[in-house]
């Protein structure tokens, strides 16, 4: 049960639509080529980009979480925020730190599941359809940004340390998630269950798309830069969040009034 002092804050979490997984997906792909063309293409380097991320992330989760409703365009900046900084978490350890990718994705899976025990064991409950606390807001964004962190990890060990290539790699993670989803249809798995599963590994599949589209052609990637792909990617996350903030077709039940 939500606490008292949050008791008229209705839940912050959107339906989960096609348009949910579409946007999720570029805002995972905006996040691995963001990170990479504010690192590298415009030279911040990476501690300077990690403390940019982090700031701006900082600002942008206090407006979302001050509100007391779900606002498309608050929510998915978070989202776009929260994969940036994901990926530069992961890349912090992996180029500063000298962590290898086996280490990081077992650190992040770690602090997942640590983050979803205490998360349960304060609400006893999961579900993206009660996060209507401040506390359980708190909880839910801890869980995305270790999705996104393991979702780095896990693709570029994939890709690049097992040496399956970012096309071969979208196609694993690609499977996967079509194969939760039709175990969840078959009613053999859960909604909160499948559902994170799916939110964890869209992480992957972004990242493995977005290093195929933006890495050179000698390195396995398609070569169309860093720059292009996420112009392109944020403008259509922009156009999307436009039209469900006018059609409000994802607004969450209690909330289409706003």
């Amino acid at each position: 049960m939500a606490d008292s002092q949050n008791a008229q804050m209705l839940n912050k979490v959107p339906q989960v639509t096609l348009y949910f997984w579409i946007i999720k997906i570029l805002a995972t792909t905006v996040g691995e080529t963001g990170a990479d063309f504010l690192n590298i293409r415009l030279g911040l380097g990476l501690n300077g980009t990690s403390v940019a991320m982090t700031g701006l992330l900082a600002l942008v989760l206090i407006i979302q979480m001050r509100n007391d409703h779900y606002v498309p365009w608050q929510y998915w900046l978070v989202v776009v925020f929260l994969s940036v900084v994901g990926t530069l978490l992961t890349d912090t350890l992996t180029d500063e730190l000298g962590v290898s990718l086996y280490a990081s994705t077992v650190i992040f899976t770690l602090a997942l599941i640590t983050t979803f025990m205490i998360w349960h064991r304060s609400e006893h409950t999961l579900s993206i359809h009660d996060i209507d606390s401040v506390r359980r807001e708190a909880f839910y964004w801890a869980a995305i940004l270790f999705t996104f962190a393991l979702g780095t990890a896990g693709g570029d060990l994939v890709s690049e340390k097992l040496g399956q290539g970012y096309l071969t790699a979208s196609v694993i993670f690609g499977g996967v998630i079509a194969l939760i989803a039709a175990i969840y249809y078959a009613r053999w798995l859960g909604p909160v269950i499948a559902f994170w599963l799916a939110y964890i590994l869209t992480r992957p599949l972004g990242a493995s798309i977005g290093d195929l589209l933006t890495q050179a052609k000698d390195a396995g990637g398609l070569g169309f830069g860093t720059m292009p792909t996420s112009g392109v990617f944020l403008i259509i996350i922009v156009c999307l969040v436009i039209y469900l903030s006018k059609s409000k077709i994802d607004s969450p039940i209690g909330v289409e009034g706003r």
